[in-house]
């Protein structure tokens, strides 16, 4: 075969995204939080999505409502030689909890059939043919010999995940095939490759827990496959906290599913389509720089859950991008001075501290393929309803809000949770706030009860129920003199919800003392005042307490576990046509739709149903659920509500023309 008429193939991939997540542990000093170097390694890693043509490969979607959730079949890289049991167990219940976090969250069109990973067309050939009146213009004429298989921040994908290739003549009709397709992988709407290893990157970064990529997108722009690295001395550390990889995990996943600068121009907008994920257009660029040189995202989402936290209705409100050594560059993280405390931050803090927050699921939601559980999400306490100036480095100094603060003393974190005291970081750019210091100054640890007496004329007591509260108490007759009216300071205090932004304080000696959000008060028996924080203690009254043994409970949806409760149920099925009336056994592909009229006729959030299957042998097999962010309603309303539902035969949908209604419930 003569090679005359070939040229060096055309890129078919864009830069990829890759975040390493740097989570420091506690220390006498103020906490530095994790970052992620996301932009920064971006490079190292080739995406291939498949070319533009109608695919034959077995992984089209079946275009029929609703979307389902998406199923993450995570493949682990090495053998379980490569890591001690300890350290396997805690990679496999962080990833898996990580998982069922973001299936819990997130609805796709799903892959029909086994999902095969595309090869890089400029990898496998060598040359390409270029003449466009040949009817194999642009296949590949020849391959490259030092051609072995594809790979994905240095893990290897197996040739079994991958379709085959083949090399065709100018002219010919029929290829000659080097490698033939794949099995694919079944259920599976992304698959992500889990490797821990003690990388040149976890060497070069002691306070990286964990980084990530994606690497193949399909041919709507939605990642399919990526790649998660955990740093394997976080697994073997005496320090190792199972709720920060979990909640890194997250952070990875998120990025590697859409959130990241590469694939905000890919973003689809589904508003005049069918549905999402189907026959959406482009959206183009939406990022934008405001006034201020911030780079914001704009879409109609983003721009709404912003002024809802914000409580503004300005239209520069869009999502704010980090900038810290890129003015007018996009970033992958949100700016830590607008939504702090946001899972997809540069830098996240210790579990307590983190929430799957609405602007974030509003983002995701903008991108087009994704139908996103919007109850899963919270606001954020961090400037809520501070307008629409909260953030800005001109007004972050002035005295107008107290989630800043300027000096270097000790206050409370904006949470009140923790003491802490006033500093700055790179990602703040001159900004301060009161950063927790993990010198057992958490106040709802019991054995942070110090020994020097210091609470003895103070009041403090640490305690499950305790929150930070800024004070300047003293004992009356307790030989310590009275502190300036005006300067607070922090102490650890008793409190308990009596409403939403109502609760009550108590003091060492004292009984409890209503506190109204936002004045100070006087305490019976003590000099000073303590302040009542308005909007920050009791916003959210579902919220669990923390104990003296664990981290304060987290915001962001909790997976199903042995502990939480759950209903194994039945359903049948009858097939209605003209005067019969027969049982019938539906395929597995089916599901989506038995399930959505399954939620369409109890009116409950997909939450509550669990590994739903519509089997041959006539009936859907699935689990509801009650469990930490998805308790509502209880379970017994929610399984009432089920069997009235089918009792009165409201379970219904049509497939092919046929009607084809639950009977029974069991």
């Amino acid at each position: 075969m003569s090679c005359a008429h070939l040229a060096a193939p055309l890129p078919l991939h864009s830069p990829p995204q890759l975040c390493l997540l740097l989570l420091l542990l506690g220390s006498s000093t103020p906490v530095t939080d994790g970052r992620c170097l996301h932009d920064a390694v971006q490079g190292t890693v080739s995406v291939v999505t498949p070319p533009r043509r109608a695919r034959t490969t077995p992984t089209g979607r079946v275009a029929t409502p609703p979307m389902m959730p998406i199923r993450i079949h995570t493949w682990s890289v090495g053998g379980k030689s490569d890591l001690e049991t300890n350290e396997r167990d805690r990679l496999d219940k962080a990833v898996r909890e990580a998982v069922i976090i973001i299936s819990n969250l997130l609805s796709v069109n799903r892959v029909s059939g086994r999902l095969l990973l595309n090869r890089d067309i400029n990898k496998y050939c060598k040359s390409i043919w270029k003449n466009a009146n040949a009817p194999n213009y642009n296949k590949c004429g020849m391959v490259n010999e030092n051609y072995r298989t594809e790979t994905c921040l240095d893990v290897t994908i197996p040739d079994d995940h991958l379709t085959g290739y083949e090399v065709w003549s100018e002219t010919g009709p029929v290829p000659f095939t080097i490698k033939p397709n794949g099995t694919g992988v079944s259920d599976a709407d992304f698959i992500l490759y889990v490797k821990a290893a003690d990388t040149e990157k976890c060497r070069n970064e002691p306070s990286v827990i964990a980084y990530a990529s994606y690497c193949q997108a399909d041919e709507t722009d939605r990642p399919i496959a990526g790649v998660v690295v955990i740093c394997r001395s976080r697994l073997t550390a005496i320090e190792f906290n199972h709720s920060k990889t979990t909640l890194t995990a997250v952070h990875e996943l998120l990025h590697a599913l859409g959130f990241s600068k590469d694939l905000f121009d890919t973003w689809k907008d589904c508003s005049d389509a069918p549905g999402i994920g189907k026959g959406c257009s482009a959206r183009g660029r939406v990022t934008n720089v405001d006034e201020n040189n911030l780079v914001r995202i704009y879409t109609q989402n983003v721009i709404q859950e912003m002024q809802n936290q914000f409580k503004s209705e300005a239209g520069e409100l869009g999502g704010p991008l980090e900038n810290k050594g890129s003015i007018g560059v996009p970033s992958s993280h949100w700016e830590a001075r607008f939504l702090q405390g946001s899972i997809m931050t540069a830098s996240i803090g210790e579990p307590g501290q983190v929430q799957l927050d609405r602007v974030t699921l509003a983002a995701l939601q903008d991108t087009g393929w994704y139908q996103v559980n919007h109850s899963a999400g919270e606001g954020l306490v961090w400037g809520a309803g501070q307008g629409s100036l909260f953030g800005l480095t001109s007004t972050c100094a002035q005295s107008s809000s107290h989630f800043f603060c300027v000096g270097s003393g000790q206050g409370c974190h904006y949470l009140h949770l923790d003491k802490g005291v006033c500093d700055t970081d790179d990602f703040l750019e001159g900004c301060r706030i009161y950063k927790p210091i993990s010198n057992g100054s958490e106040c709802w640890k019991e054995e942070n009860v110090k020994i020097s007496g210091v609470e003895e004329w103070s009041g403090e007591i640490y305690n499950t129920d305790s929150r930070c509260f800024f004070s300047n108490l003293s004992k009356e007759n307790s030989g310590v003199a009275q502190v300036h009216r005006g300067d607070l300071t922090a102490g650890c205090y008793l409190h308990r919800c009596i409403g939403e932004n109502r609760f009550q304080v108590r003091v060492q000696g004292t009984e409890w003392i209503n506190c109204t959000a936002g004045a100070q008060i006087q305490i019976p028996g003590y000099n000073g005042v303590l302040l009542c924080p308005d909007g920050r203690l009791c916003r959210n009254l579902t919220q669990t307490p923390p104990t003296s043994s664990q981290a304060p409970a987290t915001t962001v949806t909790a997976p199903p576990s042995s502990s939480d409760l759950y209903i194994p149920v039945e359903i049948l099925f009858r097939k209605v046509q003209k005067g019969t009336e027969t049982r019938v056994a539906l395929a597995v592909q089916y599901t989506g739709l038995a399930l959505g009229a399954v939620m369409d006729a109890t009116e409950l959030e997909g939450c509550h149903f669990q590994n739903a299957v519509l089997w041959q042998e006539e009936y859907l097999t699935l689990e509801l659920w009650q469990f930490p962010g998805c308790e509502t309603p209880p379970l017994p309303v929610a399984n009432q509500r089920l069997q009235s539902a089918v009792q009165e035969g409201r379970v219904s949908y049509i497939l092919m023309g046929t009607n084809y209604t639950a009977y029974r419930v069991k």
